[in-house]
Formats: C-alpha cells, structure tokens, sequence
C-alpha cells in the first residue's frame, strides 16, 4: 500500500531548517559575503541575470548564496522576484555601436579597424588548476587596466557590405510594436523580436547543444563569428513629463554577430547571412550560442527547409526556457500519490486480462 506520510507541515518545517544549515556549512567557516560573489564569480552572477531576466548583480548574487549556488534555482528566485516589480516604463534600444569595449575580438579577419581587443579570457590558457588561488589574498603581480576603451570601433560587418557580400541590416520603423515575452504568451510563427527574447533568457546548456548541433549538419550552418563585444553601454529613458531622454545608468553587455554561408534563393542572391546574439553580462558562450540558433530559427524566412530541430522554432522556444523546463521536470518530486493509483489499478487490470487471453489462447 502507498500512503500518505502524516506530519506533512513539521517534515517540511525540519526540512527547510536542515537546508538552512546546509547552506550554511561549517560554522567555523566565515560566512561568504555577496559581495564577494559579484566581486570574484562575476561570470556565474551574469548568467543568473540573464536567465532571471533581471539586471541586478547584487540580487542575482544573493540569489547565488540562498540556492547554494544551484545557477538554475537562483535563476528562478530572481524571476520570481522580477514579477513583484512594478514596470514604469520600457527604456530606449541601447546603441552597441556606442560600446565602450573591454573585449572585441573577430576570427573572421586578421587585421581589423579598430584592432582585435583580447580583453580578460580563457581562450589562451592552458587547462591546468592553478592551485596558487587556493592560498587566500592572493592577487596578481602587475595589476592590469579593465577600463572600457573610449570611442567607437567600426562594425566587421560593414567591410562586407560595402562589396554587398553580406544581407544588409534594415532596422525597423521607429514605431513599430515590439513584442514582450513577458506580458503576452507566444504565438507561432514567433516574430524574430521575440525569438530573441526568448533566446536571451533561455538557458545556456540548452541553447549551446542546439548551437552545437547545427555546426554538425543538423542546421546546415556553416558559421564564423564575425564579431564578439563585451563592454558597456549607456541606458536610456524618456519619461513622459519630460519628453526627451535621460541616462539611467551603464548596463554591461555580451554581442555577438556570426557570419554564415547562405547559397541564394530565387529571390536572393549568394551572401553571407547573419545570427545575433546580445545578453547581459560577460556570457560569450551564451551569446555565441544564441547567434547560431537565432540564425538557424531564420530557415523559413531565408527559403531553408526545415529539418533540424534547432531550426523549429516550436521546439526551441518552447524549451529553452531554464525556469519552465525546472518546474515541469522538478514538479515529478511533488506527491503523485492518486495519479499513480490510479496508473496502478489500470496495470494491474490489464495482465489480469491479458493473462485471461494468454490462459484461453494455451487452451
């Protein structure tokens, strides 16, 4: 027999002191600070408000600490957190061409205007554990500047339109509606605004196997990552009493434009076509991976037949999303009691009878 387990309320009032303690460890162990999280895992910080859809470092870090740095939980704490805010206001489109860069890199050219800008990266480090960053209060030997550059650098882009090798970017009317994910649900087929919400707080494993899977012929995508921007750009808001816009503040970003092939339709000519990816934060795999799904998601538009998982957008967008997919696969946990008594009953009824036919059958 299953049944319920009685004292719910206390098991779960235990529970949640027990996770209390957990967290947080050894006594004896100095608590860890939040700040410490924005300070030293910025990387695990920028993904939570990407996934949060919030940009806050401090409460992505506390939401870091308070789920024991479980990144999809805290991703979940800040979005629900999200929805108890009030909405003011829908700022400005920020103007990435105004980025003050602190890493700007393109593998598509050697030489490039502007210069390739490498920026704090892993991409030249050897694998190895440093065990010198266990030694507390270690710091570099030659402190090295991360302040953003000053002025614009040109768009890598801009070198292939000017031969008319890659589509052009035809920004839209300056009044037309953009759709918001988080107000309306989504309706198929998505328009790419809102793919590319969904994208942006979609979660980073997921959106990196589909960007994966489309480098290897489920996609057809032939990509090469024209342009990579980190840096940060300034954020505006027009209130209504004043009628022009004010800065809000700086908001750090991650860009990415990827490059790829694109044979020609009876309509187009052969070009390059484009995938972009923009998410808050340092968060270079995120973006990447965006861009490559963002491309592929644009199969129909571009006269691609449809055959790759990446490129349905029913699919992606409906399961790139850390918080959904958590709740529906997590809620398994939740008592299930009468559903699987009833599962039970059912199975058990039907070998009764197959065993009746099986008996009739060796007669």
């Amino acid at each position: 027999m299953y049944v319920a387990v009685k004292g719910g309320e206390r098991a779960i009032e235990n529970a949640h002191r027990m996770l209390a303690e957990t967290r947080r460890g050894d006594p004896a162990t100095p608590e860890l600070a939040t700040t410490q999280l924005v300070e030293q895992l910025t990387l695990a910080v920028d993904r939570v408000m990407g996934e949060g859809s919030l940009y806050d470092r401090d409460l992505a870090a506390l939401a870091i600490k308070q789920s024991r740095g479980d990144l999809i939980e805290a991703a979940f704490l800040l979005r629900a957190y999200r929805t108890t805010l009030a909405r003011f206001g829908a700022a400005e489109p920020v103007d990435t061409n105004a980025m003050r860069v602190v890493r700007r890199i393109s593998s598509t050219f050697k030489d490039v205007p502007g210069g390739q800008v490498l920026g704090p990266t892993f991409d030249y480090t050897h694998r190895l554990l440093d065990f010198s960053l266990a030694a507390a209060g270690t710091r570099p030997e030659a402190p090295v500047s991360t302040t953003p550059l000053a002025g614009k650098l040109p768009r890598i882009g801009e070198l292939l339109e000017r031969e008319g090798l890659i589509e052009p970017v035809v920004p839209d009317a300056g009044d037309a509606p953009v759709g918001d994910l988080t107000r309306e649900s989504i309706d198929f087929p998505a328009d790419r605004d809102v793919r590319l919400q969904n994208l942006a707080r979609g979660d980073e494993g997921f959106l990196l196997a589909l960007g994966y899977s489309t480098q290897r012929g489920y996609g057809r995508n032939h990509p090469f990552c024209g342009e990579l921007r980190v840096g940060r750009v300034a954020l505006e808001y027009v209130p209504e009493e004043l009628g022009f816009a004010i800065e809000l503040g700086d908001v750090d970003l991650t860009e990415c434009q990827m490059i790829n092939q694109f044979k020609g339709s009876a309509e187009q000519p052969p070009q390059f076509t484009r995938g972009y990816g923009l998410v808050f934060g340092h968060a270079e795999r995120k973006a990447m991976a965006m861009a490559l799904v963002d491309r592929a998601l644009r199969a129909q538009e571009l006269g691609e037949t449809v055959v790759a998982p990446a490129q349905d957008q029913e699919f992606v967008l409906y399961h790139s999303d850390s918080v959904q997919a958590t709740g529906f696969v997590e809620h398994l946990k939740l008592p299930h009691y009468v559903d699987f008594q009833s599962e039970l009953v059912l199975v058990r009824g039907m070998r009764v009878e197959c065993g009746q036919v099986q008996a009739e059958a060796a007669e």
